[in-house]
């Protein structure tokens, strides 16, 4: 394991879950640190900055920089850099994804936009819906920061941006290119910082965001058990992760289970 110079952590169900720290995480993480390498936080959450995911961490007693926090709006809007650039954008979103675009340069509107991205929006209405629909049927590319259809809160699973995302699908009759895991732009980015593939490693709980984020991309993977997907659904699948482990403890070990 000592080969890895890109070690990117999922966050919620890997680091911490809700507003409490996996203890197994913050060791290895510590671990990391003390031998020189600074892991990146890879999550889909696309309606924070990179520094509140910072400050976030900081209160659970793990340190870091916003310059390794990759999020999804942090990935859409390098997208937009790397493809659309000096275009116009509509955006349905929060401060996390709004940030992101006027960090890149974009100039945001409410008009005739060239490009529309959906993320995370709890403030979401029907009028906005409406103009990004239009938009997209004019002609506007359309992205999603992610797809994930549902997320938890302490009240159970709530509707996730994946669910506006495929509303305006259905309205529109375009698909959305989607940024965030399983896709592998985010791990893109990362590696665009100045690594090789076989130097980087991806870590999650969930199969179908993490683990395949990572086999997409061509990077080893681990999985760790006790978060979305449970540890006999990853071993019925094709493509397994390069490690499968019941907690980071297990880190130093060379095998999967």
């Amino acid at each position: 394991m000592d080969n890895y110079k890109a070690v990117c952590f999922d966050l919620d169900g890997t680091v911490y879950r809700g507003n409490e720290v996996i203890p197994e995480a913050a060791e290895l993480i510590d671990g990391l640190q003390r031998s020189g390498i600074e892991p990146y936080f890879v999550t889909n959450n696309s309606s924070k900055t990179a520094k509140q995911f910072q400050t976030k961490l900081h209160r659970m007693g793990i340190r870091t920089e916003p310059e390794q926090i990759m999020t999804s709006a942090i990935a859409s809007a390098k997208y937009c850099k790397e493809h659309f650039d000096g275009a116009s954008v509509m955006m349905i979103g929060e401060e996390g994804l709004e940030q992101a675009l006027v960090s890149e340069g974009f100039e945001l509107t409410s008009q005739n936009p060239d490009v529309v991205i959906i993320g995370i929006d709890r403030s979401i209405t029907y009028e906005k819906l409406s103009a990004a629909s239009l938009a997209i049927r004019a002609g506007a590319v359309f992205l999603a920061t992610n797809g994930d259809r549902a997320f938890p809160t302490e009240r159970g699973l709530v509707p996730g941006n994946g669910s506006f995302v495929k509303l305006l699908e259905s309205t529109t009759d375009c698909n959305a290119i989607h940024i965030g895991k399983p896709e592998p732009y985010m791990l893109h980015f990362i590696q665009q910082k100045g690594y090789r593939k076989d130097e980087m490693i991806m870590i999650g709980d969930n199969y179908e965001t993490d683990i395949q984020a990572g086999i997409r991309f061509g990077i080893d993977t681990v999985y760790v058990e006790g978060g979305v997907t449970r540890l006999e659904t990853v071993k019925e699948q094709l493509k397994l992760p390069t490690y499968l482990y019941k907690s980071l403890v297990d880190w130093n070990k060379k095998e999967p289970q």
